[in-house]
């Protein structure tokens, strides 16, 4: 069983930055593929960022060249800094990691974009 908990979210100002960061139990981080997802009020959960084994990424165009995702396999962690706000990137957003036996997701850190 792999637990994930994510952090870092809360208020911010259009066009400002927030770093999200998401850690997870155990040392076998590095085994998985790492994502970001949110969930905006009454939307259904939505992709944002992948980041594989290798370190290749992927992003959604929303987000594209305003977010990144990267990972550090020896803390375990995976983040996402996000710049360039806007208040649709209003959500609850949730780590995820793919593993070749199941696949776990974090319980959420919320992030509000508001003048």
């Amino acid at each position: 069983q792999v637990q994930l908990v994510e952090s870092g979210g809360g208020l911010v100002l259009p066009g400002g930055s927030l770093g999200l960061s998401c850690v997870a139990s155990g040392n076998f981080l590095s085994m998985a593929r790492l994502q970001w997802y949110r969930q905006a009020p009454g939307k259904e959960r939505e992709w944002v960022a992948r980041i594989w084994q290798s370190g290749a990424t992927d992003y959604d165009d929303s987000v594209k060249g305003r977010f990144t995702i990267s990972r550090d396999n020896a803390r375990n962690m995976v983040f996402l800094q996000m710049n360039n706000l806007k208040p649709e990137d209003t959500a609850v957003y949730y780590c995820n990691a793919v593993f070749s036996w199941g696949v776990y997701w974090g319980q959420g850190t919320s992030v509000t974009v508001s003048s």
